[in-house]
């Protein structure tokens, strides 16, 4: 895992980095904004499917199916092409993500097989397990070098480690590095991106941060573009204390840009306009 040293609570030491706390507040003021909106006490159950099919498109966006949204509403079949599929995968992980929530904080490598068996949709033998050494990953838009399956075990491991043990981590802080160390470790032979994201949300929703799922934060990365979070995530992986901040400070925005989108849903429900 990118820690800038060793602690007891490495994740809270990372809230230490310069900016992160900036980060940290600004996303927490774009969650509040959302959750005082008149139309969250009223309407929140559709504010959390809107902001659920939002969030899968831009998931899937970045894993390379880029459709409009009304696409993605009007479309029933996700099993014809590479994009169609790419696409359906997306839209069962955010399903699945809200059923995971209890699993999480006592068996994190549980729940990512899970996700990787939901995003997979296939009884192949590598699906629902992390890859064994020599299995090819099957994720051509993330082109970082690829951490070998015993370097990966033991990070995945560790990152099991520091979830289950808690500790006083911002839920951004949380969020984003459980987001960046499963993209650099790519722990399955597919569909590492969707799975990452996903689990991103598990840590916003369950750390009470935005517990009714309407900052969707894969609505954010896509509108920031894949070339920004790819440079973000080379930040990451770069280990150093300004590449870890970086990352962890677009992760926030793309939270607050999850939140603005939401907000602009419930202006509309209020004007009657959707």
């Amino acid at each position: 895992m990118s820690t800038t040293g060793a602690s007891a609570d490495p994740l809270a030491a990372l809230a230490s980095l310069p900016g992160v706390a900036d980060s940290v507040e600004s996303v927490r003021k774009a969650v509040d904004r959302v959750y005082g909106h008149r139309v969250m006490r009223r309407r929140s159950n559709e504010i959390t499917s809107e902001a659920a099919l939002r969030g899968a498109r831009g998931s899937a966006a970045l894993a390379g199916a880029d459709w409009a949204l009304e696409e993605v509403r009007r479309r029933t079949d996700f099993s014809g092409d590479d994009e169609a599929r790419t696409m359906g995968a997306a839209l069962r992980l955010t399903a699945e993500a809200g059923q995971l929530l209890s699993i999480w904080r006592q068996s994190p490598l549980r729940v990512l097989a899970r996700l990787h068996l939901v995003a997979a949709a296939d009884k192949a033998e590598q699906v629902g397990r992390p890859r064994k050494e020599g299995e090819p990953v099957d994720e051509p838009l993330l082109t970082l070098e690829l951490p070998g399956a015993a370097e990966m075990h033991g990070r995945l491991d560790g990152l099991a480690e520091v979830i289950i043990a808690g500790g006083s981590a911002p839920a951004l802080v949380t969020a984003a590095i459980v987001h960046g160390e499963l993209l650099a470790l790519r722990p399955f032979v597919s569909h590492n991106g969707l799975v990452a994201r996903a689990a991103e949300r598990i840590v916003l929703v369950g750390s009470g941060l935005d517990p009714k799922s309407v900052c969707p934060a894969e609505v954010g990365y896509a509108e920031l573009g894949r070339e920004a979070y790819l440079s973000a995530l080379e930040g990451y992986v770069s280990g150093t204390p300004e590449g870890v901040a970086a990352w962890i400070a677009h992760c926030g925005r793309a939270v607050e840009l999850g939140a603005r989108e939401s907000t602009a849903v419930c202006e509309a429900l209020q004007r009657g306009a959707a």
